[in-house]
């Protein structure tokens, strides 16, 4: 049988950064946003410190954790992996837009 491990759903934005360099949310042509669902991988790196954190896809995308809930083992194969979390963490303002939109 093979090992389980800890399972989290992360929801959260796709981010990029400005001029400046701090993060701001890819937004789509009219403006807007989408919240996506990933989830914790065999394979996944870093440690989960909380909301705002930024994570890599598997296809190399910024997004920015809006909530993270946790995931029965069994039901892990409903969202897509992650590849690994970072330490850089997006503003205050950003992830405030954010959670707007997950209480909508």
């Amino acid at each position: 049988m093979k090992a389980k491990y800890e399972v989290n759903q992360y929801v959260g934005v796709p981010v990029a950064a400005n001029a400046s360099g701090k993060y701001e949310i890819k937004r789509e042509p009219d403006g807007d946003f989408k919240l996506h669902s990933w989830r914790t991988g065999r394979h996944s790196k870093g440690k989960y410190r909380g909301v705002g954190q930024i994570f890599l896809t598997e296809n190399n995308l910024k997004v920015a954790v809006v909530a993270a809930y946790p995931v029965p083992y069994k039901e892990r194969h409903g969202y897509t992996p992650m590849a690994r979390l970072t330490s850089e963490f997006v503003g205050e303002d950003v992830l405030a837009t954010a959670q707007e939109q997950l209480k909508a």
